[in-house]
């Protein structure tokens, strides 16, 4: 009984040391990745941690002389110039009208190229066509608006001289403020939808060739196959690329809106980017401009934080 006794306390006491070497030589075999994390992780910490601390500024009248510490606090009183600001609800109809536009028309551009890319059957045609819908995703906004120019422009514009040869009249498509939402969504598809597509097609790479076979075998169409296998597959991603899509409900693009913005459409085009822009960059308003777009961060985040619970409560997968 006593060696028996003996034993297990012998055993007790040898199992910490087992785990505390098991725990070493895991940490041991993990230094490579957490070198590979490190960099990674030191940019974050830099760049988007540490300068979360200049958003005290929302708070102050911000003198650049005068730094952090030294400048007079105002409390919310940057808030209260927004929310009574003339312009901001025209800002906010504008902001909206845009996001709306692009979840509604440029989200499901990438999904429909995924399913027809994934339809092809030719490999050879699937690589061309890939490469060329993919290529407007490394050209700047400064050269898409640039080729949009030449061909809308009222004058010289290859479309307008296209319809000026064939009888029609020539149609301000820069210039009005009927055809701004159109000509930005539309580019936003031409320029970053074959790019945005390499998510769900990378999502379609990972369904069962066996179950669109057996599809077949039961009489399904391509419709039905397309219903009941591609679009299942593709579900989770598209719910949780929603859901991020919305905490950007507030972010359009700023270069873009700004290139594509003149005095005619202004009424359409300005939005809270190029309005922080004119007070944050033009005029020197920092703290004003930090106070903006503490707004449109706080939107965006309780966006997030209600499509994800909306998403789980339908018994989706959420962000987190």
């Amino acid at each position: 009984m006593r060696s028996g006794k003996q034993t297990n306390r012998a055993s007790q006491a040898y199992v910490p040391v087992v785990a505390n070497r098991i725990r070493q030589v895991n940490w041991k075999r993990g230094i490579p990745l957490y070198l590979m994390i490190f960099p990674g992780f030191l940019y974050f910490v830099i760049f988007k941690y540490i300068p979360m601390g200049g958003l005290v500024i929302a708070f102050q009248e911000y003198d650049p002389f005068s730094g952090f510490i030294e400048s007079p606090w105002v409390g919310l009183d940057h808030f209260q110039r927004l929310f009574t600001d003339a312009d901001f609800w025209t800002l906010l109809r504008n902001t909206l009208m845009l996001s709306a536009l692009n979840l509604f028309l440029f989200f499901p551009a990438p999904i429909l190229f995924a399913i027809l890319l994934n339809e092809a059957k030719k490999s050879w045609f699937r690589r061309i066509v890939q490469t060329v819908i993919y290529m407007p995703h490394f050209l700047s906004w400064v050269v898409v608006v640039s080729i949009t120019t030449l061909l809308l422009a009222t004058q010289d514009g290859a479309i307008n001289n296209l319809l000026a040869g064939m009888g029609y009249e020539r149609i301000e498509w820069l210039t009005s403020s009927d055809y701004f939402r159109g000509v930005y969504v539309v580019q936003n598809i031409w320029k970053e939808s074959g790019w945005n597509a390499i998510i769900f097609l990378a999502a379609l790479a990972a369904v069962d060739p066996t179950l669109y076979e057996a599809a077949v075998v039961d009489g399904a169409n391509r419709w039905r196959q397309v219903w009941h296998i591609t679009l299942p597959a593709l579900k989770s991603t598209i719910v949780i690329l929603f859901i991020l899509r919305l905490g950007q409900i507030m972010d359009l693009g700023f270069e873009h809106i700004l290139l594509l913005q003149n005095p005619v459409n202004l009424d359409v085009a300005d939005v809270f980017d190029t309005y922080v822009y004119r007070n944050g960059v033009l005029q020197g308003n920092f703290s004003y401009s930090t106070a903006v777009g503490i707004f449109k961060s706080v939107i965006g985040l309780l966006l997030i934080v209600l499509a994800n619970r909306l998403a789980k409560a339908f018994g989706h997968e959420g962000v987190y």
